[in-house]
């Protein structure tokens, strides 16, 4: 039961999505409440959010068909705080994404590096067409969705670039994957063929169709390769590709077993196959395939055998989820050293005592050894945060043991002065965090608790909010190339 008689606590949110095509912005109000009453442990969650804020939709600044043009980014990221009337420094929480094919360019990880400075105290850089589609289910309203239905749901996002698709069942993910269909992978200019995508040329010569740069944009072709895509999401939806769909695909084949029941289209496209109005009439006149892709969506008679389901969003599906889905709070009960956060990009590793502590400090030497070997295997300092989970009941002096053990490991890393980074799944983290210090360690001491996180994760650590928590921000950081 909520706590009527605790202050509420708000912090700015900023999503930013750099697409292949667009790049939009939302600013996000969250609200923060104890939701435990008053005798107990407090836990502090998010009650609210409320988008306050949303951005036009710009066309992605390029300098050339491999470089980003980051002060353009920048510029159009700042005036659009300007117009929401916010600062990059009331700016908490949030992420900043970068999607589709714009995540190949040369500059991507520079310039995401960047931003993350530049707009905000704690924004999160994050790039990963698995993540991306993730996001956009949320943002979508798939993901909300799929707790209301006992369907097998996949939110497809498709750009300019890439399908990001995610599969859910009642908020569980089932699986990912991301395929090279959107809209500017064939491109034109006065009534001709601007460009061809890399992926789309592939493709070409495996049909063994012609096409090229100056034809012109009603050349068959162009039907021929957009209904193929249509033809081959549906294959990789069922799980039955074959060789030639392979060319279609970024990074890892679907890996889902259930049968998909329900799809939900979001992204650009989308927004051609429901005929939703955008306001920037420049941004309606498309010199791409998107509207040919869009109308072989809907005509493909295999996809139309789903049952499909209109989303709350479209092209903004990324970023909404971005500004408004990334953000945990930690519990109210941590120990942190606020001179060292925010803290960004900490790689984690998940060590798990099985409800065994014996077993769990016999094995915990040489495991958080791996993680050594894992993040920082050059002996550069790199630092990781450690994720321990399934701690069995522990009286003080099995705390102590337990505390004892994480120093002897943490001194063996390369700079054993680095802080030392805890997450606790139970709600330990004021007890051990206090346990270290009163044993002087040297290190400072980061110990949050009540936040999930596992092997291949990232997470970003804010500032302490007034409330005594962290915001807290777990990603994968995955930059895939073309």
């Amino acid at each position: 039961m909520i706590n009527l008689n605790q202050k509420k606590e708000t912090i700015f949110s900023a999503g930013i999505d750099i697409g292949t095509s667009t790049t939009k912005l939302i600013i996000s109000r969250f609200s923060l409440m104890n939701t435990a009453g008053t005798t107990l442990v407090p836990r502090i969650e998010i009650i609210d959010k409320e988008i306050i804020y949303k951005s036009p939709i710009f066309r992605t600044p390029l300098k050339d068909t491999s470089t980003i043009h980051v002060s353009e980014i920048e510029k159009i990221i700042r005036a659009e705080y300007a117009n929401a009337g916010i600062t990059a420094s009331q700016i908490e929480t949030g992420a900043v994404i970068i999607t589709g094919e714009t995540a190949t360019k040369h500059n991507a990880k520079e310039m995401l590096h960047y931003l993350s400075d530049e707009v905000g105290d704690f924004l999160v850089a994050t790039a990963g067409p698995d993540l991306e589609g993730i996001i956009a289910a949320k943002g979508s309203g798939a993901y909300e969705y799929s707790t209301r239905s006992k369907d097998i749901i996949a939110n497809i996002d498709i750009g300019g670039g890439t399908a990001n698709i995610a599969v859910y069942r009642d908020r569980v993910l089932l699986g990912t994957c991301t395929m090279h269909i959107g809209g500017r992978l064939i491109e034109f200019e006065d009534e001709k063929i601007k460009s061809i995508s890399a992926p789309v040329q592939r493709l070409l010569v495996a049909l063994r169709l012609s096409l090229r740069v100056g034809d012109s944009k009603t050349a068959p072709a162009i039907q021929l390769v957009t209904q193929f895509m249509a033809e081959s999401l549906n294959r990789v939806l069922r799980n039955e590709t074959n060789e030639i769909d392979q060319l279609l695909l970024l990074g890892h084949s679907p890996n889902w077993k259930e049968t998909v029941d329900t799809i939900v289209l979001s992204g650009g496209i989308a927004e051609c196959v429901y005929g939703h109005e955008v306001k920037d009439k420049r941004l309606a006149q498309y010199d791409d395939i998107g509207p040919e892709l869009a109308r072989e969506l809907q005509g493909n008679k295999s996809l139309q055998s789903f049952k499909w389901l209109e989303p709350i969003e479209t092209v903004r599906a990324t970023v909404l989820g971005a500004g408004t889905q990334t953000t945990e709070i930690s519990g109210a009960t941590i120990q942190i050293s606020a001179s060292d956060l925010p803290l960004k990009n900490l790689p984690v590793y998940s060590f798990n005592f099985h409800s065994n502590l014996e077993q769990g400090l016999a094995e915990f030497d040489g495991e958080i050894r791996k993680a050594t070997d894992m993040y920082d295997a050059s002996g550069e300092g790199q630092n990781f945060a450690l994720y321990i989970s399934e701690l069995p009941y522990m009286g003080f002096r099995d705390i102590q043991r337990l505390s004892k053990a994480i120093i002897h490991v943490m001194e063996k890393r390369s700079d054993p002065l680095l802080p030392i980074v805890l997450v606790l799944e139970t709600d330990h983290a004021k007890v051990i965090g206090q346990t270290l210090l009163a044993m002087s360690v040297p290190q400072s001491v980061i110990c949050i608790d009540q936040v999930s996180v596992d092997h291949g994760d990232y997470m970003d650590i804010g500032k302490e909010l007034d409330s005594g928590v962290v915001p807290v921000v777990v990603k994968t950081l995955t930059f895939h190339s073309s």
